[in-house]
């Protein structure tokens, strides 16, 4: 992966990715890594608010393995300071705070759980608690500062709560600036969320210069869509797929996924290119590959991803039992069409 040229990298990187703010940015520091030989910071935060991790949240990791297999410096950064305040993304009310006892066992299970897919050897892993928690009243003075209350009714969880009248706590204007602040201290080249964290991101991305530090290049990934086919994977819907869940649960949820939502999942859950996958789509459009099977492969993978490419096999194996050897033309096509396009004659 190392010797790709600096277009390849970017390519690769930005695959999947809703927001690159901005691209021409991200080229210019990957053109000055392979410059000086120097990996890029990437760095990556996760507030511990829940014990497990599911197919969602490793859309979000995945990115960060992109980075390492292009030799960059991954910072898992675990919000144990920014979780007692409570991330008011997507929130209409104040969340509530964790307790210290609750965000050390959920830790514990996320570091556990992410290294499924990163590196241990090469993934940096720290808690903001070492900086945030000795910052001098002072320095919260001076930090809080470099942002105003007009700057953060910009956002539109902020700004609706404000004209409805809902109420919205002090500490919860802290929480992006918090945010922001990590990437001062950790003099992060890149950092990475979903696309509701781009407002928190983009704070990061505001204060760096006040602190004589190039600004960030924010990149976000897509929330994932449920097995449902229509809200975002989490485990209140029920759509979820669990990556600690066993090999035949995880490979049946996946193969229940809808045909359509299938290219998502491989453009998101899977290492494969942008052009790899559209060639396969191609093959399932023109007959030459049976959408199950399709969804096999891909069940496969993200097997193997969280447990073995044993039980990956075995779990194919099982499955491909009774599979259909020939394959039907998609709902809205006609038949006749095809079969002038695959000059197929078994529908006949």
């Amino acid at each position: 992966m190392n010797q790709l040229t600096v277009a390849e990298q970017l390519a690769y990187l930005t695959k999947g990715c809703v927001d690159v703010v901005r691209e021409s940015e991200l080229r210019s520091k990957l053109e000055r890594s392979v410059r000086t030989s120097t990996p890029l910071v990437v760095k990556v935060g996760f507030d511990p608010t829940a014990p497990d991790l599911h197919l969602g949240h490793t859309v979000l990791i995945r990115k960060m393995k992109h980075f390492q297999d292009l030799g960059h410096t991954v910072v898992f950064l675990i919000g144990d300071f920014t979780g007692l305040i409570g991330d008011p993304t997507g929130r209409s009310k104040t969340r509530p705070a964790l307790t210290r006892e609750e965000i050390d066992a959920n830790a514990e299970t996320y570091t556990r759980q992410v290294f499924t897919l990163l590196d241990p050897d090469l993934t940096v892993v720290d808690f903001n608690s070492r900086w945030l928690g000795v910052l001098t009243s002072e320095e919260w003075i001076r930090l809080t500062a470099r942002y105003n209350v007009a700057q953060m009714l910009e956002r539109r969880h902020f700004r609706q709560r404000y004209e409805k009248g809902q109420p919205i706590g002090i500490h919860e204007f802290l929480y992006p600036l918090t945010q922001g602040y990590d990437s001062v201290h950790l003099r992060a080249d890149v950092e990475l969320g979903g696309t509701d964290q781009l407002f928190n991101l983009n704070v990061g991305r505001d204060i760096m210069p006040g602190f004589e530090l190039p600004p960030q290049v924010v990149m976000t990934t897509p929330l994932l869509v449920g097995l449902d086919g229509v809200e975002k994977m989490s485990k209140s819907a029920a759509n979820y797929v669990g990556i600690a869940e066993a090999p035949n649960d995880m490979f049946g949820k996946v193969m229940s996924a809808s045909d359509d939502l299938m290219w998502s999942y491989y453009e998101l859950l899977t290492d494969l290119s942008l052009p790899e996958i559209e060639r396969l789509r191609t093959r399932v459009a023109f007959g030459d590959l049976h959408p199950k099977r399709a969804k096999l492969d891909l069940a496969q993978r993200i097997v193997a991803d969280f447990h073995s490419h044993d039980a990956a096999t075995g779990q194919r194996r099982s499955s491909s039992a009774g599979s259909p050897t020939r394959p039907s033309p998609p709902s809205s096509w006609s038949t006749r069409f095809w079969l002038q396009t695959t000059g197929s004659d078994w529908l006949k």
